[in-house]
């Protein structure tokens, strides 16, 4: 499935915006939930999120998509798995193109059954009608975000806060070795009991 639309703003901001991933649920939360980053860099190759797809009749509802090409300022590619034990890949390409001072957006989304039974699913519930109407509402609401500067609905976040050193993490000092405690055989409270610690 492909939808296209024309933003009234730069290329490159526009592919700034979507090469986060974490930007994704801004727009797209209508029809995909439960939103989890896969790496703590939510930018560049490899980057990638976790999701559940809200559409009708979809019992094995979680994908996985990461980024696997970027092409600043022009493609994003992406790969990822979901629906029963990983069985159906998903291939998905964004690409850019100036447009009348503007930029044409479009937006492919293909999906690859593992089994014919898979494939049937998909056709019964309707889902590729389901998510292409997702898709294209969720543009729309790219376009509010970009040109109207609409809020849209928070980033994606890593569970549990940062983990980077220049992030702002910091160890508790009762944890951390120390230099007098350095090389020493007492065991951790946790491991009080066990024996010596070699």
């Amino acid at each position: 499935m492909t939808e296209e639309i024309v933003l009234q703003r730069p290329r490159e901001e526009v592919f700034g915006f979507l090469a986060d991933v974490a930007n994704a649920r801004r727009f797209l939360d209508h029809v995909l939930t439960d939103w989890h980053l896969t790496r703590e860099d939510s930018i560049g190759r490899g980057a990638g999120v976790r999701f559940k797809v809200k559409l009708l009749g979809n019992r094995f509802a979680y994908y996985d998509a990461t980024l696997l090409e970027v092409e600043p300022p022009y493609r994003l590619a992406y790969v990822g798995r979901g629906g029963k034990y990983d069985r159906t890949q998903l291939l998905g390409e964004i690409t850019l193109t100036d447009e009348h001072g503007g930029t044409r957006l479009r937006w492919t989304v293909e999906t690859a059954p593992g089994l014919a039974s898979d494939g049937l699913m998909e056709t019964l519930t309707m889902q590729r009608g389901l998510a292409k109407r997702g898709l294209k509402r969720g543009l729309s609401r790219l376009r509010g975000i970009l040109e109207d500067g609409d809020a849209g609905s928070a980033r994606v976040s890593m569970a549990g806060g940062a983990r980077k050193p220049a992030s702002g993490f910091r160890l508790d000092p009762r944890l951390a070795d120390t230099p007098e405690g350095a090389g020493t055989t007492s065991p951790s409270p946790a491991h009080a009991g066990r024996g010596p610690v070699e």
